[in-house]
This record gives C-alpha cells, structure tokens and sequence, in this order.
C-alpha cells in the first residue's frame, strides 16, 4: 500500500467516475483501475461497487474511505511540518465556511497568500455543523462558523463578529430610493432564499415571523452563487450580508442596509484543539489572530 493509491481513491470519491478520477491523477484509467483492484488485494475486500461504470463504493469502501482521508491528512500534516522545521509555510490550507456571513474570507486569504507565496488554498461551503464535523475528523484545517454550536473546550476560537445584512438587487430590475429598508418594505418583493434548514435562512424566517410577515419567495438554492445570477437576471432580489464581499460587485449590483437585520450568533474562525493538526493550521490561525484579535 502507498501513498497514491489512497489518492486515487480519494479522487474516485470526489469525480465518481473512473476517467476522471484517472485525469485528476494525471494516469491512465487502466493504470487507476489496476492500482485500486491492487489495493483491494491486499486488504482482501472489495472496495468499488464496478458495473458499467463507476456504482458508487461498498460498506468496506466507505470506511477504509474515511481512512484514506485521515491518513492523507496526516501525509500533508507531515510534509507540512518538516517544512515548518526549515522556517516554510507550505501546502494546502483546508479552510470551510459557511456560505453567508458578514466576514470575506478573502481577507484572511490574501494577507496569507502575500505572506506565504507558496501557500494554497482549499475553499470549501459547508453548514455550521459540517465544517464542527470536519474540523473534527481532520478534513479541514480552518473553519468559519456561526458560535451558537460551538463547544469551546474542542476548538480554538477568533470571534469575527455578527453578521448583518441588506437587500441586494440589480438597479435594471428594481429600484429603491431608500438609503435603508424596514422588514415590512420587504414584504411584497420577490426573494432569493438559501434552502431551509441552513442557518441563515433559519434567522431570516424567524425575523419575518416575529414581525408577522410572509416572504415572498420565489425561488430558494443552496448555493450563492446561484442567488447572484437570479438576482442579475431579475427574478429576484436577496437579503445577504453586509460587508461580506457583495458591496465590491459594483453596478448593476447593489446592497441597501436592512435596519435591525442580523443574526444573533456571531461567526468565528475554528481550529481544533487536539492533535494532530497541520502546522499549517497553526500558523495561519496565529496570523488571523494577529489581523482580526481574539
């Protein structure tokens, strides 16, 4: 067993497909192919479920899986330490957010990018309790997360502050003359929402409730991004966080302040506590320490 074989396994997980995990790898299919029938040999299980294609993987698969994931983790914990041992910063930064909040990650991002030139970095949306579980289990490094779920005694904490927000709308589809909006202004308005069960969206319903309003919502995703282009092409408007990175966008896009609009659970930065983790995570936790307190 090596090294890259539990990288082609891990590349089978995230492409689901053989020729593309095999791309990702820079080999051949055929080549993938037989480094994982290797891999089962000598743990004597079969991992892949294999039809015409790529079935998805066993019971055995699923949890040497999770193994593969650890012991990566801990290969570039490794490298990444030896690196820090010659006074370097390099490797993967591993960093989940939740997907709005009132803080940009790029300005975590590029003071470290300007810092550690050959530093990169992993960016990945997540809820509040996806990047606990994956803090927890050693998939990420960094996370950025509402506190209100938070135990204290597993992570190290960087409070970022809270989130508030506005309505963002494009000035070829809607206009407004207000300098700010009420809750009540938004109550006949097509809106974007994130799907339920997030945390923003979670907040955003009990305001309109405790005001006894009914959003008008006309289409809800799970991605940001999403929420943009419909915002662009005038399906909708969306209420998003203030001086989280959409004031930049500029024209036609705009963002008017909602007055007593935010989310009672500030947003933090998380490392955990417990060891093994990457001196990566270390540094750069002390860095964003450095450039937001806590």
């Amino acid at each position: 067993m090596d090294i890259k074989q539990l990288k082609f396994l891990i590349a089978l997980d995230q492409t689901r497909h053989f020729g593309q995990a095999a791309v990702l790898c820079h080999i051949t299919q055929p080549t993938l192919s037989m480094r994982l029938r290797s891999l089962e040999e000598e743990l004597d299980l079969v991992l892949v479920k294999r039809g015409q294609r790529f079935e998805g993987f066993t019971e055995a698969g699923e949890r040497i899986l999770a193994w593969a994931r650890t012991l990566l983790a801990a290969h570039d914990g490794l490298q990444a330490e030896a690196a820090s041992c010659r006074g370097q910063v390099v490797g993967m930064l591993r960093l989940g957010s939740v997907p709005l909040a009132s803080f940009n990650p790029m300005h975590l991002l590029l003071p470290l990018r300007e810092k550690y030139p050959e530093l990169h970095f992993q960016l990945s949306s997540h809820t509040s309790e996806q990047v606990i579980d994956q803090l927890s289990r050693n998939q990420l490094d960094l996370g950025i997360c509402y506190l209100d779920q938070v135990d204290t005694s597993f992570f190290e904490v960087i409070e970022l502050g809270t989130t508030t927000m506005g309505l963002l709308h494009d000035t070829r589809h809607f206009q407004f003359e207000q300098a700010e909006l009420h809750w009540q202004d938004l109550d006949d308005i097509p809106l974007g929402l994130l799907s339920k069960g997030m945390h923003y969206r979670q907040s955003l319903d009990l305001s309109f409730r405790s005001r006894g309003l009914e959003p008008m919502a006309v289409l809800e995703s799970d991605s940001t991004f999403q929420l943009i282009q419909a915002i662009a092409s005038g399906v909708c408007c969306a209420v998003m966080p203030l001086d989280g990175g959409l004031e930049e966008l500029g024209e036609p896009l705009r963002i008017i302040p909602i007055s007593d609009a935010s989310i009672r659970s500030p947003v933090g930065l998380l490392l955990r506590r417990s060891e093994p983790r990457s001196a990566i995570a270390g540094q750069c936790f002390d860095e964003a320490r450095a450039l937001f307190g806590g």
